[in-house]
């Protein structure tokens, strides 16, 4: 997570939406950095705690922003990672797992360790499921968010790619899918929020 007193912004890192590239290239302009175990803090979390500290310690108050992934994408970008050299011979590894096993495990109601990703949906949500975050951009739609950034920060943002996961066969069959949809149909919903609203939906109040 990343604060710009200057832009009054905070930037909430959702996993694996490609959120270590633009905290790299966002990190020297920020004031305040949460990174390791509270880089990728909720919404939920910045507006109960976050929110009042920074209000109260430094009379200022910020707008969020974050990038939320096509679900099955960003399924499919924890999957890989954890077929990664780093996760092997852990608990967290997916290899010898198939992806249509590794989301069903996702989506059950007591996912193992290697299948305990959360959501982007409880990410940038509270738990009545309302947006907390005031600009919420589309992963797939990135030229839209880097056009916010220029804008906010009043210089064109260059960003490198960092942590990309390691390649692997991850075909998704018809019918897992029908389940993941019908499971995660609030975070499906969302995204498509996000698209029609020209990958940018803006929420105000939040």
């Amino acid at each position: 997570m990343l604060v710009f007193s200057d832009q009054n912004l905070a930037f909430l890192a959702v996993p694996k939406t490609g959120t270590t590239a633009f905290e790299m290239a966002l990190r020297p302009r920020a004031d305040i950095i949460l990174s390791k175990r509270r880089k990728h803090l909720t919404a939920t979390r910045f507006h109960n705690k976050v929110a009042p500290f920074l209000a109260d310690t430094f009379d200022l108050t910020v707008e969020t922003m974050a990038v939320m992934r096509d679900p099955i994408e960003q399924i499919r970008s924890w999957y890989r990672y954890r077929s990664g050299p780093r996760q092997k011979g852990t608990k967290a590894s997916t290899n010898g797992c198939s992806f249509d096993e590794f989301v069903l495990a996702v989506i059950s109601d007591n996912p193992p360790a290697f299948a305990g990703i959360g959501s982007q949906f409880n990410f940038v949500t509270s738990g009545k499921g309302e947006v907390l975050v005031n600009h919420l951009f589309a992963y797939e739609r990135q030229p839209v968010f880097r056009a916010f950034l220029t804008q906010a920060f009043r210089e064109e943002i260059v960003l490198k790619q960092k942590n990309v996961s390691p390649p692997a066969e991850a075909p998704l069959s018809a019918a897992v899918e029908a389940k993941l949809r019908k499971v995660r149909a609030d975070e499906f919903a969302l995204y498509e929020r996000v698209k029609a609203a020209g990958g940018h939906l803006v929420t105000p109040a939040a």
